[in-house]
């Protein structure tokens, strides 16, 4: 049966660093502010765990034959993790958002307006599995729902992190409401619609990740230690952590000690909390190039070639939940062969790793090269069609098919980027053998591991699809 009860953030403890280098040697989580200024975050009542039943409905009039939205079909058992959901019920403060207009980003509209959401967490069961370091991640609802954007099972679970993704806007509200009434009827995010535009979104984000270090009674953790909070988010969501991390964090008690920056916006100030941003080749344009941010005391940018806005992994990971919870998966027509299989995910997994060093220990993580454009502002591509400089990995620097950032046509495909497998032709004048083959990969991967691009498990696994398509290519050799 769930409980309910009410969790008291922190709002005393020592002062905030007052320089980069004190900063970085801080304890886990940044220390609450005592300056009059700087507000404490609210309380936050939870509930939960809400009951989960895959075989049931979400349509259910009983709450016990109801399971979350989305919720995974992966092992998580198997890999000593559980997946739980709870509901979260507080005040928060409004801010202007960035849906809201004629409103400087960040302006407080309003305190302590009441609301309920849900929080998913993907959490190791066993406090000895547990790495110490929670990654939250703002829902992303472009889709018109939540969408786990940034949720990868391997690297999560071979890393001992906790996942928990938060539900903060009224698009992804609404859908919940409507999906499973039973479940969610009693979330609102809109103080009844009198702030329709995201304007509590900000602060009910930074209450869900203070209970996950804070807890009283019931605990979303249950019972694990979160030595490290970092804030994730993709492509739309990024703009709603760097609002915050630009116009209302510098008023509020700090609360996560990064912020992972994936496909979208980072922010423009410079604070204490480091910021690690990773764009795929879709989002780093000729635009975006001549404005990019250069790397410094607090801030990191990784460019992967190749790699698309939304690629082949997480279309493949959410087919099967888009059938079982939507009716049918998404279909696209697009003018090129949609998804870039770059796993760039590899990439970001790497990032989160140096983010949590970064904060914990002030590890700077390593620069990266960026994307290369010519002097007419196109990308610089070799005759294959790959895309120069930037992280080069093996799926492009030892490539068997062409994956691009670039696509078009109805809907998102502008997103998807494109995969298109070399012919046979192209493979035998590439490669003069399958241990030519293997063994480029290898190179590059070993250098990628070396340089801090990717984490030696993903390393392995490309290893691995290495091996496989090797024996097909020696089939192609032999003619």
């Amino acid at each position: 049966m769930p409980v309910t009860t009410t969790t008291r953030v922190r709002t005393g403890g020592s002062t905030v660093a007052l320089g980069l280098t004190l900063a970085f040697l801080a304890p886990a989580f940044p220390a609450a502010a005592t300056d009059d200024h700087r507000e404490p975050i609210g309380d936050v009542t939870v509930t939960g765990p809400l009951p989960s039943d895959l075989g049931g409905s979400p349509s259910s009039p009983d709450l016990e034959d109801t399971y979350p939205f989305f919720a995974t079909y992966q092992d998580l058992a198997g890999a000593g993790y559980v997946e739980e959901e709870f509901l979260i019920s507080g005040f928060a403060d409004a801010y202007a958002s960035p849906r809201t207009p004629d409103i400087a980003p960040g302006t407080l509209l309003e305190e302590d307006v009441p609301y309920t959401t849900r929080i998913v967490v993907r959490r190791p069961a066993l406090p000895r599995h547990f790495s110490g370091t929670a990654l939250v991640e703002w829902q992303n609802v472009t889709a018109g729902y939540d969408l786990d954007a940034l949720w990868n099972f391997e690297d999560v679970t071979r890393s001992g992190d906790a996942w928990i993704g938060v539900s903060a806007q009224q698009v992804g509200v609404d859908q919940l409401r409507n999906w499973s009434p039973t479940r969610y009827g009693s979330l609102d995010v809109t103080a009844g619609g009198r702030y329709a535009l995201d304007q509590l979104a900000l602060d009910i984000y930074a209450q869900a990740a203070k209970a996950l270090v804070d807890p009283a009674g019931v605990d979303p953790m249950g019972g694990l230690d979160v030595e490290t909070l970092l804030s994730i988010g993709a492509s739309q969501s990024t703009r709603y952590q760097s609002t915050y991390y630009d116009h209302v964090l510098p008023k509020v008690e700090p609360v996560f000690d990064g912020y992972a920056i994936v496909v979208g916006t980072a922010p423009s100030r410079v604070g204490e909390e480091p910021v690690f941003q990773v764009q795929s080749e879709t989002d780093v344009t000729a635009a975006a190039a001549a404005a990019r941010r250069p790397d410094d005391a607090v801030f990191r940018r990784w460019e992967v070639a190749g790699a698309a806005h939304s690629g082949w992994q997480g279309q493949e990971y959410r087919a099967p939940l888009s059938e079982r919870d939507l009716g049918g998966a998404p279909q696209y027509s697009c003018d090129l062969p949609p998804f870039s299989r770059v796993p760039m995910h590899h990439v970001t997994a790497a990032a989160y790793a140096h983010l949590a060093r970064w904060a914990e220990k002030g590890i700077a993580p390593p620069s990266a090269p960026y994307l290369e454009f010519d002097a007419d502002g196109n990308k610089v591509r070799n005759e294959l069609g790959l895309a120069q400089g930037g992280i080069q990995l093996s799926q492009v620097a030892v490539p068997i098919a062409l994956n691009s950032g670039t696509n078009s046509g109805a809907s998102f495909c502008r997103l998807f980027g494109t995969h298109q497998p070399f012919s046979d032709e192209q493979l035998a004048a590439l490669y003069g053998s399958k241990g030519e083959y293997v063994n480029a990969v290898l190179a590059v991967d070993h250098a990628n591991l070396r340089a801090g691009y990717i984490e030696k498990d993903d390393a392995k696994d490309n290893l691995r699809a290495a091996l496989a398509f090797a024996r097909e290519l020696q089939q192609i050799l032999r003619g």
